[in-house]
Parts: C-alpha cells; structure tokens; sequence
C-alpha cells in the first residue's frame, strides 16, 4: 500500500504517520492511538484498526489475530431521567 493512503478518515491519518509512529517504537492498537488519534473520531476504529493491526503484524512478526484491537465503544451522552420516560425531560 502507497504512504499516501488515508488510514483513518475520522481524523486524517496516513499510513505513512502509522508506519513511522511503529518505527518509532509503538508496538500495540493503543500506542498508536494516543500517538495519532488513530481510532478516536466517529467510527471508533472500525474501519482503520484493522489496517493498523496489519502494519503491526508485518513489523512485530505476530500474526494479525494477536494483535488487540481497542475495545469499541458506542458514543454516548448526557439525557435527562424524564426523556426516557416518555415526560418532555426537564423533570
């Protein structure tokens, strides 16, 4: 694959970033996401994590499936106790 790819489309992140971010030294999911952001935006990782965990098998030697990937999880926010019950949430 061309450096030029865009890995991670939530927050811009090229392979060339995820290559040099494991040449430096990052050998898990994790580390390169608190390097880059890699696996922060919308999606949660769902569509870079696993090109991620290939570029890491390739320079660790471990098979993809040893490699972890982050733990997804689903957004959330803040709702009042009354918009789940049907009331108009300001109680």
């Amino acid at each position: 694959m061309s450096d030029d790819i865009i890995v991670c489309r939530c927050e811009d992140i090229k392979l060339s970033e995820i290559r040099g971010h494991i040449e430096q030294g990052a050998h898990t999911t994790e580390e390169i996401k608190r390097r880059c952001r890699c696996g922060m935006g919308p999606c949660q990782g769902r569509t870079c994590m696993p090109i991620v965990a290939q570029e890491l098998s390739k320079a660790t030697g471990k098979s993809v499936g040893e490699i972890q990937l982050p733990t997804f999880r689903q957004p959330t926010a803040a709702i009042k106790l009354g918009a789940l019950t049907g009331g108009d949430g300001d109680d």
